[in-house]
């Protein structure tokens, strides 16, 4: 098996020190499950919240990703619709981000992790 790059391992949720473990439990397409992490790491038990409340910063990404997300679609809605009724863009933009919370969850964690978590790769794992 190739080992995987530093952007495939957030790509595809997994561990930053063995890059083969899963950082969340679940299938994101799981509506009620999909935001639940291990606490280790199943493969080499790299305890993922480097310290206490260290997923808070992931918040802070996630908002602004959500922010530049609402902005995108209303441009879009601007432009393909030919500037329709304020109800419009209300209705496709909430519909939007709400479908994309999932997404912007994981990744947010997955990249606060791998970028500030301090945690360098080991390919002898």
């Amino acid at each position: 098996m190739a080992e995987l790059s530093s952007t495939g391992a957030i790509l595809q949720c997994k561990c930053p020190q063995c890059r083969k473990g899963n950082i969340f439990k679940h299938s994101i397409l799981n509506p009620f499950k999909y935001a639940e992490l291990y606490e280790n790491c199943p493969h080499c038990g790299l305890e993922y919240e480097v310290e206490p409340g260290f997923f808070i910063g992931a918040m802070y990404l996630g908002y602004g990703v959500s922010i530049a997300l609402m902005v995108n679609c209303l441009v879009a809605i601007y432009v393909i619709f030919d500037d329709p009724s304020m109800l419009t863009y209300l209705w496709i933009t909430a519909l939007i981000t709400v479908v994309m919370i999932p997404l912007n969850f994981r990744y947010s964690r997955a990249l606060v992790l791998h970028l500030f978590g301090g945690i360098k790769y080991d390919s002898t794992l």
